[in-house]
């Protein structure tokens, strides 16, 4: 595996954590993948849940929360720390403005375009941005409005695509498209960043999500020019994730029957493990009495089928009868509890492996090629 950098931020291993929400990528888990070498997570979506259940006073506690996450952090690494924020979230400006004064190394940024994130920057902050684009209509228009407005360019880009967890860029009847398969995001937003390079003479790494999960994966999709990879799922069932272990055993128990795509209140299409709580909500029997967190810009209480916050706040505590766990598409392959540090060896030999057998069919061809 071949490090890279993110401006003047050296990451070792080309290893990035996706941030997972509510609660499942906190501390404990980003500052693991740190540790080894990659860029650790944390999530910010309805970080405040955690510690305040149904309290309605959230905005100071979520400020709060993600402070306490970001230093505990610090105590546990020296490595890069990232942060996810999500553009949808009422509390957008809040978190941005706390997690840079905290000195994260990193923001993504995406379910929606991130057009302002640039003007919270000020003299002397080394945050680097990075939105998280499913197109490369999205990542050019970010790079036109960033450059135009704020003359700035992101760090990096994250490029996800139709077989991540969690909510999906893509509508329903867009996600089996040959054109959105990784493979071919990837390709179209390294054109775009192509001509960034020749018009403005920046580097904008494209960091691969979506999918992945072998290290036979990653080197497939650095072959093609990305510099990094994206992975959620893998790290889900580790001793250091900070889910319930109720949460991680559904990761566990669940085979690629159990996933279903559903419409989530945020207005987007998202890849669960369906379980009877989404059932109940498509019957009309979970509809919230009313808004308590006023968290989504998107969500109408008026017509949501069930509370997002109240559902994932009751995964992460591992009440799965009262809330649901989003996933990525390889969720069937998780089969027992691990370590982040098994998880990167496992991904380093099989990313060796992948190199190994490639070079090997190559000297063969050559071989063969002189015989003849």
């Amino acid at each position: 595996m071949i490090p890279f950098n993110i401006g003047e931020l050296k990451i070792p291993v080309p290893i990035i954590q996706g941030g997972m929400g509510v609660g499942i990528s906190l501390s404990g888990l980003a500052s693991a993948v740190a540790n080894m070498g990659g860029v650790g997570v944390i999530s910010t979506v309805g970080i405040g849940f955690i510690d305040s259940g149904s309290n309605v006073s959230l905005k100071k506690t979520h400020i709060d929360v993600i402070r306490r996450e970001i230093r505990k952090a610090r105590e546990l690494t020296e490595g890069v720390l990232g942060v996810n924020i999500m553009s949808v979230i009422t509390n957008f400006s809040d978190m941005v403005r706390t997690t840079i004064e905290e000195g994260i190394d990193i923001i993504f940024s995406g379910a929606g375009l991130p057009l302002d994130l640039p003007k919270y920057l000020g003299e002397g902050i080394k945050t680097k941005l990075v939105p998280i684009v499913s197109s490369a209509r999205a990542a050019s228009i970010i790079c036109s409005k960033w450059i135009q407005n704020f003359d700035y360019l992101p760090d990096a880009l994250v490029v996800e695509g139709p077989k991540a967890g969690g909510h999906l860029g893509f509508k329903p009847d867009e996600l089996e498209k040959e054109s959105n398969k990784l493979e071919n995001l990837v390709t179209d937003v390294l054109a775009v960043t192509r001509g960034i390079k020749k018009q403005y003479n920046k580097d904008i790494p494209v960091i691969a999500a979506g999918g992945i999960y072998t290290g036979a994966d990653m080197y497939q999709i650095m072959k093609l020019g990305a510099s990094a990879v994206q992975l959620g799922t893998r790290f889900v069932a580790t001793e250091e994730c900070d889910a319930s272990i109720e949460f991680k055993n559904a990761f566990i128990q669940s085979g690629d029957d159990d996933i279903k795509i559903i419409k989530s209140p945020v207005g987007l299409p998202g890849r669960t493990i369906f379980n009877q709580f989404l059932l109940e909500a498509n019957e009309g029997k979970r509809k919230p009495k009313g808004c308590k967190f006023n968290c989504i810009k998107t969500c109408n209480p008026k017509t949501t089928p069930y509370c997002i916050a109240d559902a994932l706040v009751a995964a992460y505590r591992g009440n799965l009868e009262d809330g649901f766990a989003f996933t990525g598409a390889n969720v069937g392959r998780v089969k027992e509890i691990t370590t982040v540090s098994k998880v990167f060896t496992e991904l380093k030999n099989e990313y060796r492996q992948a190199e190994r057998s490639i070079q090997n069919k190559f000297k063969s061809a050559n071989k063969n090629n002189k015989v003849q």
